[in-house]
């Protein structure tokens, strides 16, 4: 057997004798922003023939007696990762036959006594398409090898940016580091405050949270990056005379590593101390509880001020340290592994422009995709909205991956 760089198991016999005949270039990637799309490409079909035919030859040779154990728990492995994929694929077979025969039906209902029967087919045909694909988001979701990280809670991090005139980057910083506490509460995920810095006039300059919960980095990975905000300030001359001023914030998302993932030797740290500044109750600027910690060798420094407990932020300090050192190990990785997965999602670079978020036309704009979503108050509110633009984005990102699973399937049998 023969074990994929991605992580699929496929007999070698498979790789020598599949023939895919890919072509997909950028006006095809462009094209393929729904699954159903991808579903229908040609080597699409071959591969998920060919994995369909192989759940059946595995699930035959199960049955046979002459196997020894390790065969068994071999075959048995196979059989559990193709039996949804196998699933998967007939029940999207099914539903294309259904819309098949009702396409030949709305071709015949074409007299005005039928038109409400053909009326009724066409809302049926709508629905289908829906549920293909829902289907078809399935299957590429068992296709594509899961990130490690996926399920790993996240420390997400917002910093102003500059603009000239205005507080427009401040409360912008604000507006979106409230957007993901709601969405947060919408995916009933937990959200503890690291650190706050407020701006005046109700900005802010920098915040950091730590979010738990299933799936949070899946959902957050691709929230990194730079947020150009365009809108008419509410205070000051450019209010009066309707000039819209561009601004900018960034967002960190890092994937919170366990405690043994990386190990921070005490004689590397500087912890500093001083009084917490903004928000947070008479405490504040009456004791020295927030922690500064400085990691020597990097030069990285992270600091918590939120609770009262001078012990808890020092613990809370070290966790974010950790999770900004394990980002070096993980951007190393994604640097090694880009040649060999291209995910058409942008660089990671956290000074890549990503979305416009443009108040004066109600439009949110996210530049690696070419999707415009409308009502920025209801993405802003963290709720549904949000959702469905993070989750386009995620499908965008299984059909880039699939895309370039095959690709590389060419690219084998093209080597030999």
């Amino acid at each position: 057997v023969g074990l994929h760089s991605h992580g699929f198991w496929r007999p070698k016999p498979l790789l020598d004798t599949a023939r895919f005949t890919l072509s997909f270039n950028s006006q095809h990637r462009k094209n393929h922003q729904h699954s159903q799309a991808l579903w229908k490409h040609e080597a699409v079909q071959k591969y998920l023939e060919s994995l369909s035919k192989e759940y059946q030859q595995v699930s035959h040779q199960l049955r046979a007696d002459s196997l020894n154990d390790f065969e068994q728990r071999t075959l048995r492995r196979r059989c559990a990762h193709l039996s949804p994929i196998a699933a998967a694929f007939q029940e999207i077979k099914e539903a294309e036959r259904e819309v098949q025969e009702l396409e030949v039906m709305c071709t015949e209902l074409d007299s005005r006594d039928e038109k409400q029967l053909l009326e009724l087919a066409l809302e049926e045909k709508e629905n289908l398409d829906k549920k293909m694909n829902m289907l078809c988001r399935k299957l590429f979701q068992l296709l594509v090898p899961k990130e490690k990280y996926d399920r790993s809670p996240v420390i997400l991090e917002v910093t102003a940016g500059r603009t000239t005139g205005g507080d427009i980057c401040q409360q912008f910083t604000k507006e979106m580091f409230d957007m993901y506490q709601s969405y947060a509460d919408y995916k009933r995920w937990t959200f503890d405050i690291v650190s706050y810095m407020p701006a005046e006039i109700g900005g802010l300059h920098h915040a950091a949270a730590h979010i738990s919960g299933e799936n949070v980095y899946r959902h957050l990975k691709y929230e990194g990056g730079t947020h150009r905000v365009q809108r008419i300030p509410e205070m000051g001359m450019s209010s009066r005379m309707q000039r819209i001023h561009t601004g900018t914030m960034s967002v960190i998302v890092l994937p919170q590593p366990e405690e043994v993932d990386v190990k921070v030797d005490p004689k590397d740290l500087r912890v500093d101390t001083f009084r917490a500044r903004g928000a947070g109750g008479q405490h504040v600027n009456k004791t020295d509880s927030a922690v500064r910690i400085v990691h020597l060798p990097t030069g990285l420094a992270v600091e918590c001020q939120q609770e009262r407990s001078q012990q808890m932020n020092k613990e809370m300090a070290l966790r974010t340290l950790r999770a900004k050192l394990y980002q070096q190990v993980i951007e190393k990785q994604l640097s090694q592994e880009q040649s060999a997965r291209k995910l058409q999602l942008g660089t990671r670079a956290q000074s890549e422009r990503i979305r416009t978020y443009n108040f004066t036309q109600d439009r949110v704009t996210d530049h690696r995709i070419s999707y415009d979503a409308r009502n920025i108050k209801e993405i802003l509110s963290g709720k549904e909205e949000l959702d469905k633009l993070i989750n386009r984005l995620l499908e965008f990102a299984e059909i880039e991956a699939v895309t370039q699973y095959l690709e590389n399937l060419q690219a084998l049998e093209g080597g030999g």
